[in-house]
């Protein structure tokens, strides 16, 4: 009898533990939700912040230097006695030094991609792969003095003229620094391509170079743009390699030898320097802010749309 109490004592035990259980996974259910819901609004509201926050300054900014001038000067002297705000200095500077990027990590990149997804082994590439992504992790001011100690010297013995600072050695750098991006983001659109159709045309006649050129490329073509574009992203809001490596110039020139000053070159410039709060260039600050924030969420909704409109469903 003792025995048999004792198991029905512990029956109700876990009856008991049972319910337990069911009320604290019926709170759960009800706060996840709430708790998900409150952590994904903070991304949000913080965006909006920062929004708000650029807004409110460059319309300030605004009422103090008119609208055509500063996005049509060539000149940009803020701190001379009569200060001018024109930003075409630093625009050309930041699209000049995206594109030397791009035309250093788009064809590395891709061709990186074509190996690790159509010709390297498994082995190889799980070797390579992370290899190739540890260029991400190096902080960026380590490929500025980079740029500036290593590959400035170098071009300097190869082209005459080329200044200790100038937007060609930041560019080529910040192009090693993208091609891991650009690699990544390829590698996976590629692999994503279904191995039936590299079967069914290799199975026609065609060569392993002829199945990526013509079948494997054309189907991942949207991520391939896609990474593209992010990588162009990444470049335009690239800070430390050109503070360190371009110099602090503003000229308006598309002489890639001389030095240049991007847009966030400059705002590292003057907030390091004595940008009283309230004065104007502290204002401009913000506006160059607004304008940067611009040009990466441009590029940003071009590479959702390539992604969506050249999607393919496989």
């Amino acid at each position: 009898m003792s025995k048999m109490f004792s198991n029905q004592k512990t029956v109700q035990e876990m009856i008991t533990e049972s319910k337990h259980k069911r009320n604290f996974t019926s709170v759960m259910e009800k706060v996840m939700p709430k708790l998900l819901f409150v952590i994904a609004a903070i991304s949000i509201m913080t965006t909006l912040g920062i929004i708000y926050t650029l807004l409110s300054e460059t319309i300030e900014f605004f009422r103090r230097v008119p609208f055509l001038d500063f996005f049509t000067g060539t000149v940009l002297r803020p701190l001379s006695a009569n200060p001018e705000f024109g930003i075409l200095p630093l625009v050309t500077g930041t699209i000049l030094s995206s594109i030397i990027a791009m035309f250093v990590a788009i064809p590395i990149g891709l061709m990186t991609a074509v190996y690790l997804s159509e010709y390297a082994s498994e082995k190889v590439r799980k070797t390579l792969k992370p290899i190739l992504e540890l260029l991400a992790g190096i902080p960026t001011i380590v490929y500025g003095f980079f740029a500036f100690t290593f590959v400035t010297p170098i071009l300097r013995e190869i082209i005459p003229g080329l200044e200790a600072t100038n937007i060609l050695s930041p560019g080529i750098v910040m192009g090693v620094m993208i091609i891991p991006m650009v690699a990544s983001l390829s590698e996976d659109a590629m692999s994503a391509v279904p191995n039936s159709m590299r079967e069914g045309a290799l199975a026609l006649g065609a060569t392993k170079l002829e199945v990526t050129a013509k079948v494997v490329i054309p189907a991942a073509i949207s991520g391939i743009i896609a990474s593209f574009v992010l990588g162009i992203s990444r470049a335009i809001g690239e800070t430390m390699i050109v503070t360190i490596a371009s110099g602090s110039s503003k000229n308006f020139t598309f002489d890639i030898t001389q030095s240049m000053q991007t847009m966030t070159a400059y705002i590292v410039e003057i907030t390091s320097g004595e940008a009283a709060a309230g004065t104007t260039i502290y204002y401009s600050l913000y506006a160059v802010a607004m304008t940067l924030f611009v040009f990466t969420l441009i590029m940003n909704i071009i590479a959702r749309y390539i992604s969506r409109r050249f999607r393919e469903e496989y």
